[in-house]
Formats: C-alpha cells, structure tokens, sequence
C-alpha cells in the first residue's frame, strides 16, 4: 500500500487532501503540532474506513523533520507522496514583529519544507516515483507588509518548487504546488481542489506522477491578493 504523509495537516486543505488520498487506496499519515487535534482528523478517516494515524511534529525543528519522515519510512516502508503544508501567517509589519520570531517564522514557512524534501527524496529515488506537493500561497505573488513572514515564506515555497522540479523530474519524482489566494474553510470547495490542481494523478494509487502538461505550478483564481490559507 502507498503512504502519503502529510506534514502541517490542518481541517481545510491539509485534511481535503489526505481524504482525497485515502479514497485512491494510500494510507495516510497526518502529522502537526498539535498532537490532539491531528489524531481527531485522523480519526475522521479512519471511521469512513480509510487506512490513517497521527503523529506529532514541530515543523520549525528540522530534526524532528527528519527524524519523522525517517520513522514513516522505517514503519511503511516507502513515503509516496509528501504534502507539506505548514505555515506561520502571523499579521505583523517589519516593525511589529517580535525579533526573535522572524527565524522561528521562517523555519516553518521555508525551512521546514525543505527538510522534508531533502528527507523523502533519496528514497523516492531509489524507487523511481514519488512526488512533493507544497502548499503555496498568493503572498508569493502579492507580498504584503502586514503579513511579511509568510510572504517571503510563499515566495521560497514557490522558488523551492521551481528549481526542485526539473532535476527531480528527471529522478522519477514530481513536485508540484498550488497557489491560494483565499482562506480555505474546512469542507469548502477551495479545501478539495488541491489535488485537481496540482498536476498530480489520484487515479491509480500506483502511479502518483504529472499529468498534462506537466508542470511545476498550478494557480487556483485569485480571489483575493491578501489572503492566505488557514488550511
């Protein structure tokens, strides 16, 4: 069975996702910060019948990133799919935000994701398949003052998923990531266009690879320039 893990899993996008996965046959692992609230989505899954647990992570800790996705593998076998959709989306201006928080800020909207990419790949690698998604945003496109963290946080994401897409392409594995710019409500119609839009086939559990055109981004309509997700 194919494992997709899901990394920042939140009630919109994070858990539309995974649901969308575990309808095609993987078994989901979802991890976050909050250990409580993941096991009840988790649980969610797991009452529809779908194969799934819960784990703890600290998406600012790149050890506990990796130590994770080194766990998953060693328990599953292989991690087929890698969502990351962490994020920091504090409201502060550069002369509101507490100093020592544009690090810790940046290790979850960046640092993180690259983590988590450097960890899953060699063994996607090796198996010739996989794929990364990474959750963008529309600060990458429209940075704004008030939300500085999390628009230099979408722009990395954004340049991570470019310059990551051709030499991994060429390894087997697709990454892929969506733009949204709007909130995304749990079980609203946004939450669940993610895999639709990623470029990303669901259809047979087997293969997860690009279909046409292959590309590394996908932009979901730009509602509105200055929101982000809450997903």
């Amino acid at each position: 069975m194919k494992t997709f893990l899901s990394i920042g899993a939140g009630p919109g996008m994070g858990f539309a996702t995974a649901e969308r996965f575990a309808k095609e046959g993987f078994q989901v692992v979802l991890a976050a910060r909050s250990l409580a609230r993941t096991k009840e989505l988790a649980e969610r899954l797991t009452r529809k019948g779908y194969k799934a647990d819960a784990r703890r992570v600290d998406s600012s800790d790149p050890n506990g990133i990796a130590e994770l996705v080194a766990e998953v593998q060693k328990q599953r076998g292989s991690i087929d799919v890698l969502h990351y959709n962490a994020a920091s989306a504090r409201r502060a201006a550069l002369s509101e935000q507490p100093r020592d928080s544009f690090n810790e800020d940046l290790a979850v909207n960046i640092g993180g994701a690259l983590v988590a990419a450097q960890a899953v790949a060699p063994k996607m690698e090796e198996q010739g398949s996989g794929a990364i998604l990474l959750t963008g945003g529309g600060f990458a496109l429209a940075p704004n003052a008030d939300f500085l963290s999390i628009s230099i946080g979408k722009a990395g994401i954004r340049a991570l998923a470019h310059a990551l897409f051709e030499p991994l392409r060429d390894k087997g594995i697709h990454v892929a990531t969506v733009t949204v710019c709007t909130l995304v409500s749990p079980e609203s119609k946004e939450a669940s266009a993610w895999p639709s839009s990623s470029g990303i086939s669901t259809a047979s559990p087997r293969t997860p690879g690009p279909s046409k055109p292959a590309t590394p981004l996908r932009h979901m309509k730009m509602l509105r320039d200055t929101d982000e997700t809450s997903s």
